[in-house]
C-alpha cells in the first residue's frame, strides 16, 4: 500500500519503530565514513544559552512560522533530528519521521552595509571574541545583534526551505525541528551563526578596538615644569611640596667649621698614633732594660772567676 493511499499522508509509524530505523540509518551512514551530528535535547527547554535562545525567539517572532513550530519543538526534543549540518548560507538536516526525510535549508548571508551597521553601532562595547561567543555582552549589543529588522538573525524572506516529505505546506514540522535544531547547536557552537550568515565574529571585536584612544607615544621630550603647565591650559596646578624643585636644601658650612663627623675621625687617628708610640716606647725601654740586665750577670760573673 502506498502512503497517499491515506490522503496523500504516510500510515502512521509508533515511535519505537521509528527510533529503530534511525538507528539503522545511522549506523549505515557511519559504518560509510560520513559525519553525522544529531541533536539531542536535555529537558524540555531546546536552549539555554545567549545565542541559541535567540535564535529560537527569532522564530517564533514570524507569524509565517507559527503554525507549525509546536510540532517542530515536539520532533527536536524526542530526538528526530537524528543528523544536522551548517555551513554558510546552508542548513542540512535528517529528520525521522514516518520515513526518513531530508531538508534542505538555504539562508541568505547578511548584506554587507546591514553587517557594517552592527558593527558601527557595537563598537566599543565588546571585550573579546570570547565574551562575543559566550554572549557575556552588554544590553546594548543584544538589542543591535537580535533586532528582528538589522540584526544578525534572518528574516523568512532570507530563507529558503525544502524538505523530501508529502506535506504541502512550506514550514513543515521537519524542517521546523531542523530550524529549532540550529538553536539547539547553537548553545554549543554560537560562531556557527557567523558562519551561516556569511560574516566574521571578529571583526566586531575588531571594531571595537579600533574605537579605543590611542595610546601614548613613548617618545621621549622635555617635562614641563608645573608653572609652564599653568600657563598652557590657565588653570592653576598643585605641586607637592616634597619634589627635587621645591625639596629643602642642605645648609652649606662657613668656613672653619668642622662636621662633627670630620671631628671624630681626627681624634680617632690621633688616639691611634698615641698608643702606637706607647707601644713602641714600651719594647724600647723593654729592651734597654734586658740589656742592662744582661751587662749586670756578665759581670757578677766575671767577679765570681776572679775570686
Amino acid at each position: 500500500m502506498s502512503r497517499y493511499d491515506h490522503g496523500g499522508w504516510s500510515p502512521y509509524v509508533p515511535v519505537a519503530k521509528r527510533r529503530l530505523q534511525a538507528a539503522k540509518k545511522v549506523a549505515k551512514m557511519k559504518k560509510a565514513g560520513k559525519s553525522i551530528h544529531p541533536i539531542e535535547i536535555e529537558g524540555r527547554k531546546i536552549a539555554t544559552t545567549f545565542w541559541g535562545d535567540a535564535w529560537c525567539k527569532n522564530l517564533e517572532a514570524y507569524s509565517d512560522f507559527s503554525n507549525r513550530l509546536p510540532r517542530g519543538r515536539t520532533y527536536v526534543r524526542n530526538g528526530s533530528v537524528i543528523d544536522l549540518q551548517i555551513e554558510t548560507g546552508h542548513v542540512r538536516a535528517l529528520v525521522n519521521g514516518s520515513e526518513i526525510y531530508k531538508v534542505d535549508i538555504k539562508i541568505k548571508s547578511l548584506a554587507k552595509k546591514r553587517w557594517a551597521d552592527v558593527k558601527k553601532k557595537c563598537a566599543g562595547q565588546i571585550g573579546s571574541l570570547i565574551e562575543l561567543l559566550q554572549g557575556s555582552i552588554s544590553k546594548g549589543v543584544m538589542e543591535v545583534v537580535t533586532s528582528k529588522d538589522t540584526g544578525l538573525f534572518p528574516s523568512p524572506r532570507e530563507i529558503s526551505l525544502d524538505c523530501s516529505c508529502p506535506d504541502w505546506a512550506t514550514m513543515c514540522k521537519h524542517v521546523a525541528a531542523t530550524l529549532y535544531g540550529v538553536g539547539a547547536r547553537l548553545d554549543h557552537e554560537p560562531k556557527l551563526l557567523f558562519s551561516l550568515r556569511g560574516v566574521d565574529p571578529a571583526e566586531l571585536v575588531e571594531a571595537a578596538v579600533g574605537q579605543l584612544p590611542a595610546t601614548r607615544s613613548s617618545r621621549r621630550g622635555r617635562t614641563l615644569r608645573s608653572d609652564e603647565l599653568s600657563s598652557v591650559f590657565g588653570i592653576d596646578i598643585d605641586t607637592d611640596d616634597t619634589t627635587p624643585e621645591n625639596a629643602p636644601k642642605t645648609p652649606r658650612r662657613s668656613k672653619g667649621t668642622r662636621s662633627p663627623e670630620r671631628k671624630t675621625k681626627k681624634t680617632t687617628s690621633k688616639a691611634k698614633t698615641k698608643k702606637t708610640v706607647k707601644k713602641t716606647a714600651s719594647r724600647k725601654t723593654t729592651g734597654k732594660a734586658t740589656a742592662r740586665t744582661a751587662g749586670a750577670r756578665k759581670a757578677a760573673k766575671k767577679c765570681l772567676t776572679l775570686f
